[in-house]
């Protein structure tokens, strides 16, 4: 069964997942791509990267697969190629053969799952052993801003208790490399990139998003949960439109990033 997701599917949190592209989230894997090849892109929420993907390896074929069965028609509909398919599924136990994909990629995953090791080694599977697995995740420690806010300590203190309290580990990103090797990978080859937002569009854009999010997503259910009052819902809220706000604002968010091959047998 797929594990619950802290952030949900409202529209603050499919409004940052659509402004996601191969080129800002899987620039590590473009350059082993080829015409022809097949991907399975596992999370693949509205498509956005899926439909990049399928652009780059056509005539290939490329299969989107999530756990949101409204999530994937609305990608469904919004996605419309030759070669490109979305179809509802559970990572932990996927509906195709071994080796079937010559990559299997997940962006943004690993990090809300309860077994990620168990999950590289599905993953890894219907990759087989001469496929790749791209894996890119953020680390939210490692989240760093300017002006320093108080209200955003606030949120990060929140947003990791939240999403550990819901699944997963929100820092992720440094953990890649080594769930990778405990799953049985032979060979993993690590990197990193990053996302950074300073240019006023970016700040009203992601600082808007995040809100938004705090009050109106499942996020904002989750951290009820936690212990979190509406008090300091909208104090964040509020330091998220003063970030957005200051022509001095940036912040930059680091990801860790795998690109894994050979799957032993006995993993």
């Amino acid at each position: 069964m797929p594990d619950a997701y802290t952030h949900g599917h409202h529209e603050s949190v499919l409004r940052s997942h659509r402004w996601r592209t191969a080129e800002n989230s899987a620039a590590y894997l473009l350059s082993h791509l080829k015409p022809g090849m097949s991907i399975l892109d596992v999370g693949s929420g509205p498509g956005t990267i899926t439909a990049d993907l399928a652009a780059r390896v056509a005539p290939g074929r490329v299969v989107g697969t999530d756990a949101s069965a409204d999530v994937v028609a609305q990608a469904a509909a919004d996605h419309q190629a030759a070669g490109l398919s979305f179809e509802v599924g559970d990572a932990y136990a996927l509906p195709y053969a071994a080796g079937e994909f010559d990559v299997v990629h997940a962006h943004q995953v690993l990090q809300h799952v309860e077994r990620p090791v168990d999950m590289l080694r599905e993953i890894g599977r219907v990759a087989g052993p001469d496929g790749v697995v791209a894996a890119r995740d953020v680390d939210y420690l490692g989240v760093i801003w300017y002006p320093l806010i108080p209200a955003l300590d606030e949120w990060l203190e929140l947003y990791v208790a939240t999403h550990r309290s819901v699944a997963g580990d929100p820092n992720a990103g440094r953990r890649l490399k080594a769930w990778a090797r405990e799953a049985g990978f032979a060979d993993v080859r690590a990197t990193a990139s990053t996302w950074l937002f300073e240019d006023e569009a970016d700040r009203a854009w992601w600082g808007g998003m995040w809100a938004d999010r705090v009050w109106q997503s499942a996020f904002a259910d989750a951290a009820r949960a936690t212990g979190a009052d509406d008090a300091l819902l909208q104090r964040i809220s509020d330091g998220w439109r003063e970030w957005a706000a200051s022509e001095d604002g940036w912040l930059l968010m680091p990801h860790g990033e795998i690109l894994a091959r050979g799957l032993t047998a006995h993993s």
